[in-house]
Formats: C-alpha cells, structure tokens, sequence
C-alpha cells in the first residue's frame, strides 16, 4: 500500500482558492442552485478551511458560527482526484478542533448520503422534534 500524501491544513483566507471551492460546491446536489456570488457572500462570512497537498489545494470546508452558542459545518468538499485519501476527515477535524470553536456546544449539519461519515465525530441524526427548519 502506497503512503498517503502529507496534507496541510490552512485556515490562511489568502491561500484559499475560493473560485474552485465554489465550482465543486455548484457541481453537488447541495449547491447546484448556487451562484458564484452567493458563495463568495457565504465564503466571506464564514469560517473557511482549506487542505493542500505539495501547495496544491485538493479540499475545503467551513462553518457558519457565532463562536458562542452555536455552529454549522457545511460545504465540505474533497476534489473528485483526491477522495478516498482522508482529506475530508483533516477538514472537519480540523474545524471541529479549531480554538476558537472550543466553547460551541451545538455543532449541526446536513447530509443526505454521509451520516456513517460524520458519526465518527461525534454527530447524531436529530429526530428529537425540536429541530425545524424554513426552506425558501
């Protein structure tokens, strides 16, 4: 078995290729009704993570927070060449440990096809009837 790349992680704005993140976004079933400029809107208002292999940017995820009370992870995407290598898991890690999250008590997502994925972080599907949600 070949030894998997080294993969850096970045929270750096700068070094992040937002174009690319928010064409693979608009590629998934989860953003297809998106725009460039929604995202770029989303983007800015987030907290972004990026990783990189040799400089190379194959992955990207963030979360929309109040660093307070509440998180949502979203937009986590691998490029297509790159799966299978655990890029996805260094991302969410990554932003699940992230210092300035450390006093978030509810972390949320939504997912249609990768509960097993984010169970082994720590996540539960909610069926407790208390969530609700207003889709426009």
């Amino acid at each position: 078995m070949a030894d998997r790349p080294e993969v850096e992680i970045s929270f750096d704005r700068d070094r992040i290729d937002f174009e690319a993140a928010s064409r693979l976004i608009r590629a998934s079933y989860w953003g297809k009704r998106r725009t460039d400029a929604g995202n770029r809107r989303a983007f800015d208002n987030s907290l972004c993570v990026a990783a990189f292999i040799d400089g190379e940017q194959v992955g990207f995820g963030r979360v929309m927070t109040d660093y307070a009370c509440f998180a949502y992870l979203c937009d986590v995407v691998v490029w297509p060449d790159r799966r299978g290598a655990g890029i996805g898991k260094k991302l969410v890690g990554a932003l699940l440990d992230h210092p300035e999250l450390a006093g978030v008590l509810a972390f949320s997502l939504r997912t249609t096809d990768a509960q097993s994925f984010y169970e082994a972080f720590g996540f539960e599907v909610s069926n407790d009837g208390m969530y609700m949600r207003l889709v426009r």
